[in-house]
C-alpha cells in the first residue's frame, strides 16, 4: 500500500530517476546521430527554456519528456538509420548492465534508486521497441526501425 512514507521514493523516482533514464535514452540517439555525421540536439522537458548549453536544452518541466532531433546524416543508409533509432534502447540496455555490474561488484549499494533506474530503463526499452504510432505524427523507434527496413528510409527524424 502506498503511504506518506513512500513520498520521498516517489519524488526521487518522478523528479530524478525517470528524467535521468529519459536523458540516457535520448543521449543514445544523439551519440549515433553525431557518430554518423548528423547535426543533433537533445531537449529535456517541456515548457519555458531554463538552460541551453550547445546541443543540450533543458526546459522548466524537465521531468515531463525528453527527446532528440537529428538531421543530415553524412553516412546515411539503413544500418546507420537503424543504429540512430535504436541508440536510445542501446544506451538504456548498457546503463542497466553497468548499474547491475557495479552492484554485483560492490561498487554501488543495493538501493531502491537503482532498482527504479533499472525498472524505468526496461520500461523505456519495452515500449520504445513496440512498433506503434502515438498520434500527431509521433511514433516509437520500433516503428521507425520497421519503416526503415520495410520502406528503405524513415520519414521523420525525431526520436523520443
Amino acid at each position: 500500500m502506498f503511504t506518506w512514507n513512500d513520498m520521498i521514493t516517489f519524488v526521487w523516482a518522478f523528479f530524478l530517476t525517470l528524467p535521468l533514464v529519459a536523458f540516457i535514452h535520448s543521449a543514445g540517439h544523439l551519440f549515433f546521430a553525431l557518430l554518423f555525421g548528423g547535426k543533433a540536439k537533445v531537449v529535456l522537458g517541456q515548457g519555458r527554456l531554463l538552460l541551453s548549453l550547445g546541443i543540450f536544452k533543458m526546459r522548466m518541466l524537465y521531468f515531463v519528456d525528453c527527446y532528440s532531433y537529428y538531421e543530415g546524416l553524412k553516412v546515411n543508409n539503413r544500418i546507420t538509420q537503424t543504429l540512430v533509432r535504436a541508440g536510445g534502447v542501446i544506451f538504456n540496455l548498457l546503463s542497466i548492465i553497468l548499474v547491475n555490474s557495479a552492484i554485483s561488484a560492490g561498487y554501488l549499494p543495493k538501493h531502491m534508486f537503482f532498482y527504479q533506474f533499472v525498472y524505468f530503463s526496461v520500461y523505456y526499452i519495452f515500449f520504445d521497441l513496440l512498433p506503434t504510432e502515438y498520434g500527431e505524427g509521433q511514433y516509437s523507434d520500433g516503428k521507425a526501425i520497421w519503416d526503415i527496413w520495410k520502406k528503405g528510409s524513415e520519414e521523420k527524424e525525431k526520436s523520443r
